[in-house]
């Protein structure tokens, strides 16, 4: 599978974007517009652009740092791409980004520094530690995903369509909130909230219980746009979820250890599921 997305993200949906492309072929929202209120990467939504299955993309991130690296790459293309270049990857480099990552407030640095520890440290969480130890003893050393020629390659292939992907650093309900009366009648919603149950050990931003029934409730009476909400699969989810139709599959996580998890997709009501089968096979 190519990657268009230059960021590693833990539970990356990037693996979907097969069956969002037949979601939109099945729902006739093809050159539409697409939407993800928790973007991280961004993998699908760059993979539908790319591709032309969608118009226009809207990518929001409430991580200020997360945020930093789309505005930076999408209007400092050229100064984003010399820093890659330039940029030593060793742990010295590392300890620096982290500081700015803690510390920093102009654009350009904090953007590099999430993208610098993303592809450095272990399953790209910013809260992790360094591939291969702070001794640099394991197998893997901190610059084993980080292939300079590709992803400036992939960064300057973004940037092409800068024109067509409009960023936002809000929090997801006041985002979709502000955004949801501008869309076109061809649009589809996808919200990828932080995991339920290992959330907060993967994300700068995690959640609460109630932050996801107040997701529930807001999409709940969003009934103008299609919309569909991933999850880890566990019983609180199951339980928020209850009066909606929910669909179980499953994935290949690369946090930590590469494993299969179970998750949850919850279609709004009228969206019709297309004809393929939804995320992994999984032998009994």
């Amino acid at each position: 599978m190519k990657f268009h997305t230059p960021l590693r993200y833990p539970g990356g949906k990037g693996k979907l974007s097969y069956f969002i492309k037949a979601l939109l072929e099945k729902n006739s929202l093809v050159d539409g517009h697409y939407v993800e209120p928790f973007a991280g990467g961004a993998g699908i939504a760059l993979e539908l652009l790319q591709h032309e299955y969608v118009s226009h993309i809207h990518i929001n991130d409430i991580d200020k740092a997360v945020f930093s690296f789309w505005f930076s790459i999408l209007n400092y293309t050229d100064e984003f791409c010399r820093k890659i270049y330039d940029t030593d990857v060793n742990m010295e480099e590392w300890h620096k980004q982290k500081h700015i990552l803690k510390n920093g407030q102009d654009p350009l640095e904090l953007g590099f520094a999430a993208f610098f520890l993303n592809r450095t440290n272990r399953s790209g969480i910013l809260n992790a530690g360094v591939i291969g130890g702070l001794a640099q003893a394991g197998k893997w050393k901190l610059d084993a995903r980080f292939n300079k020629i590709e992803l400036i390659k992939r960064i300057e292939t973004i940037a092409l369509k800068r024109e067509r992907i409009h960023i936002y650093n809000e929090d997801a309900i006041r985002f979709l909130s502000s955004i949801r009366t501008c869309l076109p009648k061809r649009a589809l919603v996808y919200l990828d909230p932080p995991y339920y149950v290992k959330g907060q050990g993967l994300y700068r931003n995690f959640y609460e219980h109630q932050d996801h029934e107040n997701i529930r409730d807001f999409v709940s009476q969003m009934s103008e746009i299609p919309w569909l909400v991933s999850y880890d699969n566990c019983e609180q989810i199951k339980s928020i979820y209850s009066a909606f139709e929910t669909f179980e599959y499953s994935l290949q996580y690369t946090a930590q250890d590469k494993k299969v998890g179970s998750e949850l997709m919850v279609l709004s009501k009228g969206l019709l599921m297309p004809d393929v089968q939804l995320g992994k096979s999984v032998a009994a």
